[in-house]
């Protein structure tokens, strides 16, 4: 949350859709900010150095718990966090078949151990990666190849099917 809260306007490249941010809780990193994101922040106006402006003496927002509390209010919901959130997010990314290695990376994990928290989301992920992988097979194996020769492969006398082989 403090990425968001410290967040300047400097450190937004909208050209790039990133966030450089020199100090992080891990250090320097670079945020990957989606077109909806971009969207919503080339909406806000700039009245301070901060994305978030507040009237503290630092000169940003201190926390969001009152316009987090306004929001669920706002939207008829109870029981969210702020957190929430990026767990959704992360949660999104698993089921939409990201690798936990970039979901970690874009989360700013700095050991798999955490990201691999959101792995169960997707009810059967090496299922999904194994169907996935074969459909392609299938579909290859569907298109002549535009170069070469099909061979058959003999049948071997037990029940193993015949397998093509394509020779360049």
């Amino acid at each position: 949350m403090s990425e968001i809260l410290y967040l300047k306007w400097a450190y937004i490249d909208l050209e790039q859709g990133i966030a450089r941010l020199p100090d992080s809780k891990t250090g320097f990193k670079v945020l990957q900010l989606p077109a909806a994101a971009l969207a919503v922040l080339d909406s806000l106006p700039e009245m301070s150095d901060f994305v978030l402006p507040g009237d503290s003496e630092s000169g940003h927002m201190i926390n969001l718990k009152d316009p987090w509390s306004d929001l669920l209010k706002f939207a008829g919901l109870t029981g969210w966090r702020i957190h929430d959130l990026r767990h959704a997010f992360a949660s999104m990314m698993v089921n939409s078949g990201a690798s936990l290695p970039i979901i970690g990376k874009i989360l700013g994990h700095t050991q798999a151990s955490t990201t691999q928290r959101y792995a169960h989301l997707e009810q059967n992920p090496a299922r999904a990666a194994a169907e996935d992988a074969a459909a392609k097979i299938a579909e290859a194996m569907r298109t002549p190849p535009k170069r070469g020769k099909v061979l058959p492969f003999k049948k071997t006398g037990n029940d193993n099917p015949y397998f093509l082989s394509i020779i360049d």
